[in-house]
């Protein structure tokens, strides 16, 4: 269960990064963003703020938000 859990709330850690950049993506792409983005935000800013499955909720945002600048960034340097 505790798998399940991480992967819900890094699912919607993601949606919110993609919606805070205005970014549509897919729900695995919303759970990979939600996912790294936890492990840069914690590791960039620490581990401050309520925390769910594990992950600090204000540094995880943060990070996806990077991740997901980042992505769309490099995607769209690829098509060009």
């Amino acid at each position: 269960m505790g798998l399940i859990w991480t992967l819900i709330i890094g699912a919607i850690i993601g949606a919110i990064g993609g919606a805070i950049t205005k970014t549509s993506m897919g729900w695995i792409s919303n759970i990979v963003a939600g996912l790294i983005g936890s492990w840069l935000g914690e590791t960039l800013l620490g581990s401050w703020g309520p925390h769910l499955a594990g992950m600090a909720l204000f540094p995880s945002i943060i990070g996806a938000v990077i991740v997901v600048i980042l992505v769309s960034w490099l995607m769209g340097r690829s098509k060009n």
